[in-house]
Formats: C-alpha cells, sequence, structure tokens
C-alpha cells in the first residue's frame, strides 16, 4: 500500500508490504526497502523493531485527520493519506459546462446509493458508497448541484471509469 505522508513542508511517499505477521517491508520514496516489525502493545502505543534498533511510541489520530506520533520524548505532527484513498477522493472530471462526471477509480462494489435524479448536493456531501479492496469509500459532491443521472445500483459490481453520478451545478453557481 502507498501512503503520502506529510510534515511539516516536507512530504514523502512511502510504501508498505505486508511480510507476514507483525512484519512489514517498508520503503520511502522508491529508497532501500527495510524490514519492520511492529507490534500494538495497548491502545495506541506501539513497539517498532527497525533491524536491531527498537522503537516504542503512542500514535493518537486527532479530529482533523492529522496523526500525533510521540517516540521517545520527541513528538511528531504528520498527516497520513492513503494513496488508493486519495484517488477515490478526486474522481470528479469537470466537463466545459461545468458539469461533474464522478467515475470509479477502481473497480469495486456499490454498497450504497445516497442520491437520487433531481436530488440538491452541497459540496463535499456524500454521493455514493463503494467497497474496493475490502474498505467501504465515500464518495463526494465536489460542487453544488443537482443530480441529473445515477447510473449505478446498490449491490452492482463496477468497474474501473464506469461512470456513477452526473451533476449539473445550480444556476448561478
Amino acid at each position: 500500500m502507498r501512503y503520502e505522508i506529510s510534515h511539516g513542508e516536507d512530504t514523502f511517499h512511502v510504501e508498505v508490504h505486508d511480510a507476514g505477521g507483525d512484519a512489514f517491508d517498508v520503503s520511502i520514496d522508491r529508497g532501500p526497502t527495510v524490514r519492520v516489525d511492529a507490534c500494538k502493545t495497548a491502545r495506541t502505543v506501539y513497539s517498532v523493531l527497525i533491524g536491531s534498533k527498537q522503537y516504542e511510541g503512542s500514535v493518537d489520530a486527532r479530529e482533523d485527520g492529522r496523526l500525533d506520533v510521540h517516540i521517545g520524548t520527541s513528538a511528531f505532527d504528520f498527516t497520513a493519506v492513503d494513496e488508493r484513498r486519495k484517488a477515490l477522493m478526486n474522481v470528479a472530471t469537470p466537463l466545459a459546462t461545468g458539469t461533474q462526471e464522478l467515475r470509479a477509480q477502481m473497480p469495486g462494489k456499490v454498497v450504497k446509493v445516497l442520491v437520487e435524479v433531481g436530488s440538491r448536493v452541497e459540496v463535499d456531501e456524500g454521493l455514493v458508497v463503494i467497497e474496493a479492496m475490502k474498505m467501504e469509500n465515500e464518495l463526494r459532491s465536489p460542487i453544488r448541484g443537482v443530480v441529473t443521472r445515477v447510473v449505478i445500483e446498490e449491490g452492482g459490481p463496477v468497474e474501473t471509469g464506469a461512470l456513477l453520478v452526473v451533476i449539473e451545478p445550480l444556476e448561478g453557481d
């Protein structure tokens, strides 16, 4: 799995692959792969072994989506975005008329359709929930508008690039 990790002005691309058990193979910005053993010892406390060095730290998720990471006496503030989720969040394709087409960014199954033709939607309002790779992702409206087409049905499959919902901007927007 790939993540985009931000700390202050710096952004890193981190790849994490399950190596079995509590082990993971990790590389940062396509650098060398390092084996990391991580074990959760309490609700937010982890014991991490990287090579022959052991670290203990905690990770607390804040309401704004940022992570507070404490390792020993050091504290760090991170933002971590799963690149699959980031791709799913960027699913609208603007057309010349301002119409927005919501398309699937990966194959999956439609879990819930939250709107119908004629629904008025606000920016960031949920439209469709799709399950992809065992994760449910709510796709949201990129504009304030009216739903003019709903192409999918609950329980149905979707393929990458499939049209899901069409939204026309409200007059004056």
